[in-house]
C-alpha cells in the first residue's frame, strides 16, 4: 500500500516519516505500540516546538491536547487551532511542516496501518 501511495507523492521517498522526523536534532514522536496490523505514535508540542518536513503514509489522528499550530504545506502556511478530543483520517501527506505557535503543549496519536 506504501509502494503505490509513492507512486502517487514521489516526495515520499525523499523525506523521513513522523517517527524519524525530529525538531532540532530531537525526536518528538515516539512509538507507543507496534505489531503486524499497525504502529501508533505519541506526538510532543511543547510552545515553540515543531516536526521538520516529512511526510506521511495513510494514518488517523487523535489529539490528546490541543493547542495552535502553524502548519505549511504545498497550499502554503495557516494556523489551525487543535481542539482536545479532535480527530482527523488522512489518506498520506506528500509533505509538511508544523510548529506550535501557541501557549499549551499539544500531544496527538498517530495510528498508521500496515
Amino acid at each position: 500500500m506504501l509502494f503505490l501511495w509513492a507512486l502517487v507523492h514521489p516526495v515520499v521517498a525523499d523525506l523521513p516519516g513522523p517517527l524519524e522526523a525530529g525538531w532540532q536534532g530531537e525526536k518528538v514522536c515516539e512509538a507507543i505500540h507496534e505489531d503486524e496490523a499497525q504502529r501508533v505514535l505519541r506526538c510532543t508540542f511543547p510552545p515553540g516546538v515543531g516536526h521538520e518536513k516529512h511526510t506521511h503514509p495513510r494514518h488517523f489522528g487523535y489529539a490528546l491536547s490541543g493547542g495552535t499550530m502553524r502548519i505549511t504545506d504545498d497550499r502554503g502556511t495557516r494556523e489551525v487551532e487543535l481542539a482536545t478530543g479532535s480527530s482527523y483520517a488522512s489518506n498520506g501527506t506528500p509533505w509538511h511542516e508544523v510548529v506550535n505557535v501557541g501557549e499549551t503543549t499539544v500531544q496527538y496519536l498517530i495510528v498508521e496501518p500496515k
